[in-house]
């Protein structure tokens, strides 16, 4: 198999990381399993290049991306545009897709466990045609991180130090809005303080990541509209591991869900994959693809 890796230098743990010396480290894997590999370590502003580029070579067999949850949603949506096989090597705060596929979240132990792995069919959503692997959101989720982008850090201690903040702020201050639904069908109005439209549902005792990335459905999930101590509640089961098993969380499967917001007279936001996103429209088409997005993951 020839691979290519492309390694966002400034990705959470690739910041503090000797890359030259990982770069090798991850040749001599690849190599003695058997596969030839390209590496590149790109700035940020680079990647979207580098991975388009990579993905419409025909000599290539699979592109191995290494970074944050962002550089690892871009390089799957790029992927599945392309049919290009991916593989994840975690770099990230939360690296949520690779919990998701099972990988170690140790960025000098998952070569290994890709270069002796095997390609699956897997699923990935998509808001309006934009792809995403983990989730769509609106409300808390993205309040929090609009006022987490207003705060100054550099390092993963500094952006968890601004979360906390920032969640502190939302919880004083939670949004309340109204939204209509199509869900397979299924029509409603509801007023909510979240959405969370998930690449299929979230695990039963995890962080809000899905444990099945095949399963072929969107995970639909609402919260009503919450006080500040109503928001801390949720939070504590969110960290608990407990969001679906949250009171406050009404959950629902679907194919495609499409959304309706009758009252914005002004600018909203959301999140697909941890990056805030404005909202230019009324309506929102969400979708899943399954099967559509080829991953490399461990042996079986």
């Amino acid at each position: 198999m020839k691979v290519k890796a492309i390694f966002n230098r400034d990705g959470g743990t690739f910041r503090t990381t000797d890359m030259e010396t990982y770069g090798r480290k991850v040749e001599e894997v690849f190599r003695a399993a058997g596969h030839e590999i390209e590496i590149a370590v790109v700035a940020p502003g680079d990647i979207p290049q580098a991975l388009e580029t990579a993905c419409r070579r025909d000599d290539l067999d699979a592109i191995v991306a290494g970074g944050g949850d962002g550089t690892i949603s871009a390089a799957a949506g790029v992927a599945w545009r392309t049919g290009m096989p991916l593989g994840v090597i975690p770099a990230g705060t939360m690296n949520l897709f690779a919990r998701s596929l099972k990988l170690p979240l140790d960025i000098w132990k998952v070569p290994e466990v890709l270069a002796n792995g095997r390609i699956i069919d897997g699923d990935i959503g998509s808001a309006d045609g934009r792809a995403f692997v983990h989730q769509f959101s609106m409300g808390l989720h993205a309040r929090m991180v609009r006022y987490r982008q207003s705060y100054t850090f550099a390092s993963r201690p500094g952006k968890i130090g601004a979360s906390v903040r920032a969640a502190i702020g939302v919880i004083f201050n939670p949004p309340d809005f109204e939204i209509e639904f199509d869900a397979d069908g299924h029509r409603e109005s509801r007023h909510v303080s979240q959405i969370s439209v998930s690449n299929n549902h979230f695990g039963h005792a995890t962080l809000m990541y899905a444990e099945d990335v095949t399963a072929g459905h969107l995970g639909f999930y609402t919260a009503p509209p919450l006080s500040p101590a109503g928001v801390a509640k949720l939070a504590s089961d969110i960290l608990r591991g407990r969001f679906r098993a949250s009171p406050l969380i009404t959950e629902m499967s679907a194919l495609a869900v499409d959304l309706h917001f009758p009252k914005v007279d002004r600018k909203i936001n959301c999140v697909i994959d941890g990056e805030l996103l404005p909202i230019k429209r009324r309506d929102v088409a969400l979708r899943v693809h399954p099967g559509e997005l080829k991953l490399l993951v461990g042996a079986e």
